[in-house]
């Protein structure tokens, strides 16, 4: 189990380094010139140079990229002062340090992305597992059917819809924000109500859809089937055989998803304006600011990449056979 792990963390490393590398070139090499981003509309020779110099782009593009790992790992020091690692640079807009500010975003991506992903797998997966048990009757077809029909939706539609019938019109939930859940837990709750609601419409319909299929498909398999014809109930064939096969799909799609969520569900806080990183990359890019997005985006690459070494040693515990690929 330990060899694995190690084996899986190092290619994962590998693949971080390579994001990191192919990040940097395209927003640091290709460019023809950053620093005129940096610089603005009223930008002066001499101050294009400064900001050239202070950016460390009047070097050649391999040590800047060597500065800029460095700086991550042991920080790196700026015009603007000394900063201290993981160090992404300042930003274009606001000249703040990228880390403090993808820091002071994170708190609310991850309450958003944690309590929806709380509801979207108790509902999903037990419906899924209903449907499943209850294969052919009419809770199978309502819940196959409600699926189907809540997967087509999507949450810039759904979001303007929720907000507009229980904020605007009928007046029962304040509009979404974000509190601290140190500072107030209820306003924490019912600020993220609302978003957590339609993240989970449109999740709970795949993921019913999702363990549904894949516990019939386990139901088929020869050691259910054997397990059966020793004389075992349905019940614990269905849960102690059948569940812990389906799970490996489930697991995989939910590693995903989460993985996603944690980087900056840019459409959800956007649509609801939550101040998280995935509305936070949407207004660097707006900005062209590029230390920002840079940051921003290996910051997501790096929760993605966790979340699929978490997914591979969910699997080898799941199923012992895994840990020998």
């Amino acid at each position: 189990m330990l060899r694995f792990l190690v084996r899986r963390s190092l290619g994962a490393m590998v693949i971080l380094l390579i994001i990191s590398a192919v990040t940097f070139f395209l927003f640091y090499a290709v460019p023809r010139d950053p620093a005129m981003l940096a610089c603005g509309k009223n930008c002066t020779p001499d101050a294009l140079a400064v900001i050239r110099k202070n950016m460390g782009i009047d070097e050649p593009v391999p040590m800047q990229y060597w500065h800029f790992m460095v700086g991550i790992f042991a920080g790196r020091d700026f015009a603007a002062g000394a900063c201290p690692a993981p160090c992404f640079g300042y930003s274009f807009a606001n000249q703040d340090p990228v880390w403090n500010t993808i820091l002071d975003r994170f708190p609310t991506t991850v309450s958003l992305t944690l309590g929806g992903a709380v509801v979207f797998l108790t509902i999903g997966l037990g419906a899924g597992m209903i449907a499943a048990w209850k294969r052919g009757t009419l809770a199978d077809k309502l819940f196959s059917t409600g699926s189907l029909v809540l997967s087509s939706l999507q949450i810039y539609f759904v979001g303007p819809l929720v907000l507009a019938l229980l904020v605007f019109n009928l007046g029962l939930l304040d509009q979404p924000t974000y509190v601290p859940l140190s500072e107030d837990p209820a306003g924490w709750f019912m600020g993220l109500l609302i978003p957590w609601m339609v993240i989970q419409i449109i999740f709970t319909a795949n993921y019913t859809r999702l363990s549904r299929s894949s516990m019939i498909e386990q139901l088929s398999e020869d050691h259910v089937r054997t397990a059966r014809a020793k004389g075992m109930s349905g019940k614990f064939v269905f849960f102690r055989y059948a569940w812990r096969g389906s799970l490996i799909p489930i697991v995989t799609i939910f590693g995903v998803d989460l993985g996603s969520l944690l980087g900056g569900a840019m459409i959800t806080e956007w649509t609801f304006s939550l101040p998280g990183l995935g509305r936070l990359a949407v207004e660097s890019v707006q900005n062209t600011d590029l230390p920002m997005v840079m940051g921003v985006m290996l910051f997501s690459a790096t929760f993605i990449i966790l979340l699929n070494v978490i997914v591979d040693a969910a699997y080898a515990f799941i199923d012992p056979r895994v840990r020998l690929a």
